[in-house]
């Protein structure tokens, strides 16, 4: 379903031919987002969205979801927007990013999605954003800017 949430289009070319396949297999074997419920929605040379259903082990006292929760989404979709312009035989790895807390995370869907600023042989930089859909009402919670680390050589546990 689609909630309008805008969505960045592939503005760099992907690295490595089976980008597809090595995000998607990569999420499969990310711990956090099956402990929380969230799947990869879409993703995209340069671009990923998640998706996070409510639950009420996700909120904070207020029954909103987390902010640690919110922040974890969207380092996660934007972690792996870099990760699909990344080379063969590379890994990612989150360095720094801040995020805006714009609104209460109210609502029964987390939508975060992840996008390339500049990609570069070491480092990225990406940008992500966090929706939550509330009674068919769209709100925008947050907001990160996030430096990516290349880790060359590496492969996944």
């Amino acid at each position: 379903m689609s909630y309008g949430i805008p969505r960045g289009e592939a503005r760099f070319p992907p690295r490595d031919p089976n980008w597809n396949d090595k995000v998607r297999e990569s999420f499969t074997r990310q711990g956090v987002m099956g402990l929380i419920g969230a799947t990869l929605a879409d993703v995209w040379p340069g671009g990923c969205e998640i998706h996070l259903p409510y639950r009420p082990e996700l909120s904070q006292q207020h029954g909103f979801f987390h902010a640690g929760i919110t922040s974890t989404v969207v380092d996660s979709a934007a972690g792996y927007a870099g990760f699909s312009l990344m080379a063969p035989h590379t890994e990612v790895l989150s360095v720094e990013f801040k995020i805006n807390l714009l609104a209460p995370a109210d609502g029964e869907l987390m939508i975060a999605t992840g996008e390339v600023i500049k990609s570069g042989k070491n480092l990225v930089i990406t940008k992500g954003d966090a929706w939550v859909v509330k009674d068919g009402k769209v709100t925008h919670c947050a907001m990160m800017q996030q430096t990516l680390m290349t880790m060359h050589g590496k492969t996944e546990k």
